[in-house]
């Protein structure tokens, strides 16, 4: 694959479904089991036949400037681009306002799904298109591919009212030609193929499938969800149980107790506590008195003699008394007798 590799991260949504966390930080920003969503798309991206040649395009919009110092700071060296979608009209207007960064190969990587796959078979894909997929028991809420006895895509459709296909689409796609799919995109725009107010990509392919070209689908074994509170909560339970956190262990004669999987940033301070399983604890934590069980806290979360299970705190939120469940943003204060 020697043209520079063209990859779109459309994040300009309004995260409504993560809120409270949203209000105040983009959703790829949201760390789970120590590491940022956004990271683990980019680790990603190291599969690929040349990581190198390789630019990225973001469509941020609200809180996009976070999104912007974010990769300045930890990835420096990164080729990227920034367009803001100030209008949320669907997934196929994010792409075309990228337009101009889209030239040759192209793959368009949603912001709250962390895969695990490997790109590596680009070098040798003969398709025009692939997109990632895996069976679900319920299609219903997802666009599911259809598919032909030779294995390649007849159509997708765009969350299915029947359970008749059931290959989940999981929100990565590879096209061959970037230039090809924003021209489709402009027909779908003149054909007013929307759905609820919005251009969905599904659409866009469908009509890229009618002009012949061929795609194919890419299975996936593992698909995580970062889009709401307990899809987060689920794909940290995942991710450190398959070793993404660290391997800290109960010092002798500390105060506390760490039961593992958890990850447990250096500079987090746990006094008088049992911490775990299923905990990510982030910079500057403080743990004093507690009970802290299947949650994530970032940074600077304070937590005081509390029961806390299920939960997920933001930066510098302070809790103080007995809690079972807790969904807080950054900077709150809750105290409960």
């Amino acid at each position: 694959m020697s043209e520079t590799l063209k990859i779109v991260i459309p994040m300009a949504g309004l995260g409504t479904r993560l809120r409270p966390h949203t209000w105040s930080k983009p959703k790829p920003l949201l760390r789970i089991a120590g590491k940022p969503v956004l990271d683990y798309i980019l680790d990603l991206f190291q599969t690929l036949p040349d990581p190198d040649n390789v630019e990225l395009v973001f469509v941020i919009g609200r809180l996009g400037d976070q999104v912007k110092d974010f990769m300045q700071q930890t990835h420096p060296h990164v080729r990227a681009h920034y367009v803001v979608q100030e209008e949320m009209r669907g997934q196929s207007d994010a792409i075309y306002l990228a337009r101009e960064h889209l030239h040759g190969p192209m793959i368009v990587a949603y912001a709250d799904t962390i895969l695990e796959t490997s790109f590596a078979f680009l070098e040798r894909e003969t398709c025009d298109a692939v997109a990632w997929v895996k069976p679900v028991p319920d299609p219903r809420r997802f666009g599911v591919a259809v598919t032909n006895s030779h294995d390649r895509v007849n159509r997708l459709i765009e969350k299915p009212s029947e359970m008749t296909h059931n290959l989940a689409v999981v929100g990565f796609y590879y096209f061959r030609q970037a230039e090809a799919v924003t021209d489709a995109i402009e027909e779908q725009v003149r054909r007013g193929i929307t759905l609820k107010g919005e251009y969905f990509l599904a659409d866009a392919v469908n009509i890229l499938l009618e002009r012949g070209i061929t795609m194919r689908t890419e299975n996936v074994e593992v698909w995580l969800d970062a889009g709401t509170p307990d899809a987060v909560l689920e794909t940290n339970r995942y991710l450190l149980e398959h070793g993404r956190g660290t391997c800290c262990e109960t010092a002798p004669g500390a105060d506390y107790a760490i039961i593992p999987p958890v990850y447990v940033h250096p500079s987090a301070r746990i006094h008088a506590s049992v911490i775990g399983p299923h905990v990510s604890l982030g910079e500057d934590c403080q743990i004093e008195g507690s009970i802290v069980r299947n949650s994530i806290l970032e940074e600077g979360a304070q937590v005081t003699d509390t029961l806390l299970e299920n939960s997920i705190l933001g930066r510098d939120v302070v809790v103080q008394g007995q809690a079972t469940r807790l969904n807080l943003g950054d900077q709150s204060w809750a105290m409960m007798k």
